[in-house]
């Protein structure tokens, strides 16, 4: 039996590229950021449910943006932050100079458990920065409420979470700000690019100006660039900077495609939920973990995860998916314990990995397999056996 399962496959339509053939159409079209940017921030703010959407050319770049906007209105102090995450929500709080403070992951939504992150809260504390991990809700009730009390911000990741939901509302529309990825097979893509969406107007104008160099003129308020102009009269009025701000400015083409990616968006949601659950629901629950917290999930690519550490059913899994072409990614998101990687070993030694058991349970003991909407019911269903019938080891 051979699958020929990728990892993920290219979800850019035949659709979004006629979409990309006419604007070029046009005579004399503008390419960088302008009419097709602005379009797509509206109308993913309205898809979303928030007032303010920028539009930048990666999901990193909108960790970066995020958490230098937050540097800039909170100052410096400690992000708690996942070890089960992308890379560069973690680089992004050290390189503008926060430190990060790590607690473990919750086993059935993989984001950082909530006890474990009030217990950290101190003075010190300037933001809560939460992954939803592979389509999965890491809210709780308890958690928003509590950071609501000591008014401490929340920032969410929803790079490979958007469209799922918490209480029937969006993810991403919790947070202070709230981070999303449109690179290639994300639920959506504009081949590479991000976003970054808020209700602060205030923080909406500053991520505008840092999206390109910390330029005054981006801003859309007419009476905040007044103020700037009055009060640097020695300045050319198009060439103020406010702050030192990045050029992660995105493209008309990436906005084209994203807004024709759009319309599709719940439509594909749908069916990567109901590809979950079949998986799950077929799983075997004795060898595999299949008590994941679902309500509101959105999926983003299949979670595979002992039950229980065994080396030999580890080394048969991987061996079984490789010989029937199965693309996997051991460690489940970002490669499994971020503390395990040298950039961090670099900074907080070689004993900090071993502090977080449950997520160095999913890094030797768990994958991730592609979840998409051209996925056939009949491959899940066959992976499911496959994976079912594979012995474990000696307990």
């Amino acid at each position: 039996m051979n699958l020929d399962w990728p990892l993920m496959e290219n979800n850019i339509a035949r659709a979004d590229l006629d979409a990309v053939i006419e604007f070029l159409k046009q005579d004399d079209p503008i390419l960088t950021h302008s009419r097709q940017v602005q379009a797509f921030e509206q109308e993913w703010s309205e898809w979303l449910g928030v007032k303010h959407s920028v539009y930048v050319n990666s999901g990193a770049s909108a960790n970066l943006l995020t958490i230098t906007a937050l540097r800039e209105t909170c100052g410096l102090g400690e992000i708690i932050v996942p070890p089960l995450t992308w890379v560069s929500d973690i680089a992004s709080v050290i390189q503008c100079g926060f430190e990060p403070v790590f607690v473990d992951i919750n086993p059935r939504n993989f984001a950082m458990d909530d006890e474990q992150v009030l217990g950290e809260l101190t003075s010190e504390t300037k933001a809560v920065f939460l992954t939803h991990i592979l389509g999965y809700n890491g809210l709780t009730q308890r958690l928003l409420d509590e950071l609501a009390a000591r008014n401490i911000p929340l920032i969410e990741d929803a790079c490979e979470s958007y469209g799922g939901t918490f209480h029937g509302r969006k993810l991403g529309t919790f947070g202070l700000m709230s981070n999303f990825s449109f690179y290639y097979a994300h639920h959506m893509s504009t081949i590479e690019g991000g976003m970054i969406s808020t209700n602060d107007f205030n923080l909406y104008e500053m991520l505008r100006m840092l999206r390109s160099h910390g330029m005054v003129r981006e801003a859309t308020s007419e009476e905040l660039k007044r103020s700037y102009y009055q009060q640097r009269p020695d300045l050319m009025p198009d060439f103020i900077f406010a702050y030192p701000g990045y050029n992660m400015r995105p493209t008309e083409i990436g906005a084209v495609i994203g807004r024709s990616q759009l319309k599709r968006l719940d439509g594909n949601n749908k069916i990567r939920a109901e590809n979950l659950k079949l998986f799950l629901d077929n799983l075997d629950p004795d060898k595999y973990q299949t008590d994941f917290e679902r309500e509101g999930a959105c999926n983003y690519a299949f979670t595979l995860v002992l039950k229980h550490p065994d080396a030999v059913l580890w080394d048969k899994v991987s061996a079984g998916l490789r010989q029937h072409r199965v693309e996997f990614r051991r460690g489940l998101s970002g490669g499994g314990n971020q503390l395990r990687q040298p950039y961090l070993r670099r900074v907080l030694g070689n004993e900090e990995c071993e502090k977080y058991p449950n997520v160095n349970h999913v890094h030797f003991y768990g994958c991730y397999i592609g979840n998409y909407p051209s996925l056939k019911r009949e491959k899940i269903l066959q992976l499911c056996e496959l994976l079912n019938n594979l012995p474990e080891g000696k307990k």
